[in-house]
């Protein structure tokens, strides 16, 4: 089994989508991808579709999903040479719950933890034409927001929100490998969508200045830690952390070429 959440959801079975087209079924399904191969509990899956107050129904009701989902695993089956795998093989059955299988199939966010940790430990190695290549590679894995098409419970939410924070701290330290290999003007227009979509996230908006100084544009390195400082203050009542405060100093009074080697350090602030 073949499963991608990083994006719009896609399970596949033999090559053969086995992703229903009803919005809670596709709840159903999503959650178990994001927990593939571990149990996933009755109650977990209930609040994840009704929150804390769901029917009477509602085991009965998970039944039916379940069902409707092990339908079109048969049907997947059929195009396959494994005769004797069936689909209450593949999603389980146990006490209390359910599990999804894999059977050494693909699963996109695993492939992107792997290929970032190898990103981190180029990074701690001082390698860092080979971590910008490593965290690239795993950032390519994503199409789009995760689960992008789900409508989401709580818990479908929560792991959402995990993997984006995982993809921000892996754009962070590709664009801080990138700024060690100089290249600060081809960060540019990046960096320019990134601090407009995340407002008050302070590492990209330091990595931002770092890239403006070393181009010759300390003008525009000052403006954009003014334009954070008052969005912080208006939103959050809040000023910049001191270590972005530092860099601002460091770039009123070094040139471009004597800027510092590092960026702030992250502060995720993501909206």
């Amino acid at each position: 089994m073949d499963i991608e959440v990083l994006g719009a959801l896609s399970v596949r079975e033999n090559g053969v989508s086995i992703t229903p087209t009803a919005p809670k079924p596709r709840q159903v399904l999503a959650l178990l991808a994001l927990h593939a191969d571990q149990v996933v509990s009755v109650s977990t899956l209930t609040e994840e579709l009704w929150g804390a107050a769901p029917p009477r129904s509602a085991r009965t009701t998970l039944q039916t999903y379940i069902l409707q989902l092990r339908e079109l695993i048969a049907e997947a089956l059929t195009h396959g040479e494994n005769e004797r795998c069936t689909a209450k093989d593949i999603l389980v059955t146990l006490p209390g719950g359910y599990r999804l299988e894999t059977r050494g199939g693909t699963l996109d966010y695993r492939e992107f933890e792997r290929r970032a940790g190898a990103g981190y430990r180029a990074m701690d190695a001082e390698d860092y034409s080979g971590a910008s290549r490593r965290l690239a590679d795993a950032l390519a894995l994503w199409t789009g927001p995760a689960l992008a098409d789900i409508h989401a419970g709580s818990r479908i939410a929560m792991e959402s929100k995990r993997l984006e924070e995982a993809r921000l701290c892996a754009l962070d330290q590709r664009i801080e490998a990138d700024l060690r290999l100089g290249r600060h003007r081809e960060l540019l227009s990046e960096l320019t969508v990134l601090v407009n979509q995340y407002r008050m996230h302070e590492s990209l908006h330091g990595q931002f200045m770092l890239a403006l100084h070393r181009s010759g544009r300390r003008g525009e390195a000052l403006n954009v830690y003014q334009r954070l400082r008052a969005t912080l203050v208006s939103e959050l009542g809040l000023e910049p952390s001191a270590a972005l405060g530092r860099l601002q100093r460091s770039i009123l009074t070094t040139r471009p070429e004597a800027a510092p080697a590092q960026p702030a350090p992250r502060r995720l602030v993501t909206r």
